[in-house]
């Protein structure tokens, strides 16, 4: 993920592995192999004019954290350090300080039969427990990791288990153990998976508290790629050429959180910044500001040209009987259907809500304002879609990635150049994170480099596809941009490309669908206007339309379009003759 980040920056940088089992297709980073003491970081730093350390290395090696913080340390260098996530655990884990805890506690317990989940390298610090317990090591099925664990000439091979044949339920059921062994390995170690499935066969589950990362006064942590980039472009400001912003909804998320202590707290010590969760999980910290009775944030657009670029969004919160969100001056307020929420209510769309109520965990009455925002709104789309009296508070992803044509289009040809690379002969290309999540359960065996975000630029997209010689090519598209594309946009922004209602009438009366779209302001409002077998003879329809104006831009190769609902639902061509 860390180099997945880097990679859009265009600049060069180094990936240094411990071997070179962790291989990843480079374009711009330079890729080193071996383990380095703290003298061969400082060595190599100053050699190379190094200015930013970032350590992405796994939560318990911790040698790796304690090199890399000292050779920071003579170097007076920052460091990012790329935390894993971790969930808030349930009571009735047993946590251990370390594997000599561990065993203690073990021993203690009586236990006699041990699922050890903790990998093949801790088969050496549980020595002395399984040289005198059954003992059950769960490793990679890889010939390196049976190497390892070949090497203790006691442990017997049957009780060796492969993550890739039987997952944690699996080998409960099977094994029957009387306690699993696991270490505090977050959201991308299947941590929670354990746990529930431990829960469920009512097993005891002891484990190993991640060790205490190394102080240092240079050090800031992320725990995921949105605040890995933005804390690249806070130090480091020249390794992108752009820099990405907030959305609107998570600015008036920040205002919320912050409303909210200046509610609990009053004036005492309030924080200048409040960290505040994305939808992806990760944590971001965000500036704030209070006012009399408010919190404030300024929204930070980054280099994406918006007309929202510095406008302050409020946020007051009074103690309530229900967690609830109502939209004050300078919001917008939905007039027609088509949105997250019927007409009348504050345009502040689902996942703005859904952020709020994740990040408050009270019941409260939060009131989100903006300043002049009625007169904002008139710069923007939000007359021509229905939403009236002010600006909408939107965001998907709740960062803004920054908008430039070339740099976007660029970007785009460094994926499908990485994409190539990855040795897929396949590359799926969709318009965002929402159609790939959809898209990907098709492509199981597909390595994450061969999905590519195309944006708006379908046409651009398809060109370097041919270019790069990929044999196929899967193109997935929600309806909104779908339409467009039907009609001969292959450039879908809504600058240069607006919903054609005569062309989509068009289309229906092609599929046999007699449905009233004279009132629809969205695209997606189709999809509840069609019944099942309306739906499937238009989507045959759009989708014959794309093919005719995206084919002749990949003529040595074949092209799969599908077209995916708001549900992900995916609707393919049929009948083709």
């Amino acid at each position: 993920m860390a180099v997945e980040v880097l990679e859009e920056g265009g600049s060069s940088y180094f990936y240094s592995t411990r071997d070179s089992r962790q291989e990843v297709k480079l374009t711009h980073g330079i890729r080193l192999t071996g383990g380095k003491d703290t003298g061969e970081i400082v060595a190599f730093c100053r050699e190379h004019g190094v200015r930013l350390l970032v350590d992405a290395a796994h939560p318990f090696a911790v040698e790796v954290h304690q090199n890399i913080c000292e050779a920071a340390r003579q170097l007076q260098l920052p460091v990012i350090r790329y935390e894993r996530i971790y969930e808030e655990h349930t009571d009735g884990i047993m946590w251990c300080d370390d594997y000599d805890d561990a065993i203690r506690r073990l021993e203690d317990h009586g236990v006699d039969k041990l699922l050890a989940l903790t990998g093949v390298q801790t088969m050496g610090k549980l020595l002395p427990y399984w040289q005198n317990h059954e003992c059950w090591f769960r490793i990679l099925d890889r010939d390196a990791s049976r190497k390892m664990a070949g090497q203790y000439a006691g442990f017997p091979e049957d009780h060796l288990v492969y993550y890739e044949h039987e997952d944690t339920h699996e080998l409960i059921g099977r094994l029957h153990p009387q306690a699993i062994l696991t270490k505090e390995s977050g959201r991308s170690g299947g941590f929670l998976e354990k746990e529930q499935a431990a829960r469920m066969h009512r097993v005891p589950l002891f484990a190993i508290r991640r060790p205490p990362y190394p102080a240092y006064n240079l050090l800031s942590t992320v725990d995921g790629p949105n605040g890995l980039r933005r804390e690249v472009e806070r130090l480091l400001p020249s390794f992108y050429p752009l820099h990405s912003g907030l959305t609107t909804g998570t600015c008036a998320t920040a205002a919320a959180i912050a409303a909210t202590l200046l509610l609990n707290e009053g004036r005492k010590e309030l924080p200048q910044e409040v960290s505040v969760v994305l939808p992806n999980g990760e944590t971001i910290h965000v500036p704030v500001q209070y006012g009399d009775g408010y919190a404030s944030c300024f929204k930070d657009a980054g280099d994406d040209p918006d007309v929202t670029n510095g406008i302050e969004i409020r946020a007051s919160v009074e103690p309530s009987d229900h967690f609830q969100i109502v939209g004050g001056d300078g919001v917008g307020r939905f007039t027609l259907p088509g949105f997250d929420f019927p007409p009348g209510e504050p345009a502040i769309n689902k996942g703005p809500r859904e952020m709020m109520r994740n990040n408050i965990k009270e019941n409260v009455r939060v009131t989100i304002s903006v300043p002049h925002g009625e007169e904002i709104a008139q710069h923007t789309f939000n007359p021509r879609l229905g939403i009236e009296g002010g600006i909408s508070i939107i965001g998907v992803s709740g960062i803004v990635k920054p908008f430039s044509e070339e740099a976007f289009i660029e970007s785009i040809r460094k994926c499908m150049v990485v994409a190539k690379a990855s040795g897929a002969d396949r590359v799926v290309i969709n318009s965002g994170a929402k159609s790939e999540r959809f898209v990907r359960a098709l492509y199981p065996t597909l390595p994450r480099q061969a999905f590519v975000e195309y944006g708006n630029y379908i046409g651009e997209t398809l060109k370097m596809a041919d270019e790069l010689g990929f044999a196929h090519v899967t193109l997935g598209v929600m309806l909104g941009k779908a339409v467009k594309l039907a009609a001969g946009h292959l450039d879908t922004h809504s600058r240069r490309a607006t919903m054609d209602k005569q062309f989509i009438r068009q289309m229906l009366l092609e599929a046999g669908c007699d449905v009233d779209i004279s009132d629809i302001t969205l695209a997606r409002e189709l999809w509840e206007r069609m019944s099942p077998l309306s739906i499937e003879a238009f989507a045959n329809v759009v989708i014959r339309h794309c093919e005719q104006h995206c084919c002749p831009l990949l003529p040595n190769g074949s092209l799969t379009i599908l077209l995916i609902d708001d549900e992900g639902r995916i609707y393919q061509l049929r009948n083709r003759t």
